[in-house]
């Protein structure tokens, strides 16, 4: 194996990538390390109730907020790399688009809020907040440029200023017993310091957000082969956030908490698959133009990879889960234990499915993404109707755990196009040949 690695370090093209994910794992693991810990010490300081009540409104914000992207990240990227020329026209129009997707976001909003009688004046007051965030989101075209480009240093630099700092804010309000609300104002602090250290960056590169423009032409092509991704962006937020909305309506906000403390170790590790997948994105794209065997090698060899970090990720933590617990969290949320047995394994099929959108976005396939997505949150949401009542928290992460498997994986079967996704997925999830294809 060292071997190998040695034989690869020759190649310009190998060591580009690969640092270029080392940089971007090295900023989530910070970040996971880092945001773990503070996010523990604040649901400490809230307790289950309070951090219950926080974990919901963020996931009911979270359903509404993937319309401010308005699906164009993925292809905003497949587009950088294949028309460097545009590089202005094309972030001009992205951030334009993302915009409007964050002013339609509030709007959508108000009209659902409406509609729900169950939330009281400070659970909506918390949503408005938070929503508020979007705006700033718009500058994430600059975090979209330097990954397109394989710049990804820049990115780290960002957003470890931006935890950094966040980080700081949040241990001061724990210190002198902040209420709720407060920390709310930090979602939409923390968006405007990550938007202003993006914009250091891109301002040092010799890059200016003035050069940008608006092309009406590319604003239609973006959002033509976007739309099937902010439709089925909504679904995968729905199916992705419902648990806890429908754990506060079945159950109690209590739940909520304990569901969003064992879900919050599980969703730590995510990151991983998704800096390996979005890291490597652009050479995939170059490898479909050198051939399909080359393209499909690539892909399985990813395959593989992810599912065998997820895999030796979820195995340890299953037999761990109480020791887990009780040392982040501590006795208030000894019922998360049970949750975060079957939640970690969720991580496998997240993985999979990471790697799978990379080859939907290339192939330009996304309208079977929305078919597949619809029919994952159905399935979530029948699933929860049942298993909620009946088992509480725990029959939650089964429906989780479950609807993942389906649309992430067994769905792909389904439709004639996607069972090649099935067949490398199938070979992936086989760990000793995975082993044994990597080199291992």
């Amino acid at each position: 194996m060292l071997n190998k690695i040695k034989e690869l370090k020759k190649h310009s093209g190998f060591m580009k990538y690969f640092k270029n994910t080392s940089w971007l794992f090295g900023e989530k693991m910070l970040r996971m390390v880092i945001g773990l810990f503070i996010e523990v010490w604040v649901a400490r300081y809230l307790g289950p109730e309070q951090f219950g009540l926080f974990s919901y409104a963020g996931s009911f914000v979270a359903i509404f907020t993937i319309i401010a992207t308005m699906g164009i990240d993925g292809i905003l990227v497949r587009e950088l790399v294949k028309d460097e020329k545009s590089t202005n026209e094309l972030l001009g129009t992205a951030f334009w688009i993302h915009i409007v997707g964050a002013i339609l976001v509030f709007i959508v909003l108000t009209m659902v809020i409406y509609f729900v009688p169950s939330h009281d004046y400070n659970t909506n007051v918390l949503i408005y907040i938070m929503t508020s965030a979007t705006i700033f989101h718009s500058f994430s075209v600059i975090d979209t440029y330097f990954r397109a480009k394989v710049s990804s240093k820049y990115i780290m630099y960002a957003s470890t200023a931006t935890i950094l700092i966040i980080s700081s804010v949040k241990i001061l309000l724990i210190i002198y017993k902040a209420p709720l609300i407060y920390f709310a104002w930090v979602i939409v602090f923390q968006s405007i310091v990550l938007a202003c250290s993006l914009l250091y960056f891109y301002y040092k590169n010799n890059f200016s957000v003035m050069d940008w423009s608006f092309d009406i032409g590319k604003a239609k092509q973006l959002l033509r082969d976007g739309w099937p991704l902010i439709l089925s962006g909504v679904v995968t937020a729905i199916y992705m956030n419902t648990d806890r909305i429908m754990i506060k309506e079945l159950i109690d906000i209590e739940s909520v908490g304990q569901y969003a403390a064992a879900s919050k170790i599980s969703a730590a590790w995510y990151f991983i698959p998704m800096i390996i997948s979005s890291s490597l994105f652009p050479a995939i794209i170059k490898s479909k133009q050198q051939g399909e065997q080359l393209y499909y090698n690539r892909l399985q060899k990813l395959y593989d990879l992810v599912v065998l970090i997820a895999f030796f990720i979820a195995l340890p933590i299953t037999f761990l889960s109480g020791w887990i617990i009780d040392l982040l969290y501590g006795n208030a949320y000894a019922g998360a234990s049970d949750v975060l047995v079957i939640h970690i394994w969720t991580g496998i099929f997240i993985a999979l499915w990471v790697v799978a959108s990379k080859w939907f976005t290339i192939e330009n396939y996304l309208q079977n993404v929305m078919v597949r997505t619809l029919m994952g949150a159905i399935l979530n949401i029948i699933l929860n109707f049942i298993l909620i009542p009946r088992y509480g928290v725990v029959g939650a992460a089964w429906g989780t755990l479950l609807s993942y498997i389906f649309i992430n994986y067994l769905s792909m079967f389904f439709f004639k196009k996607t069972r090649v996704c099935f067949y490398q997925q199938s070979k992936a999830l086989n760990i000793f040949m995975s082993i044994k294809r990597l080199g291992l």
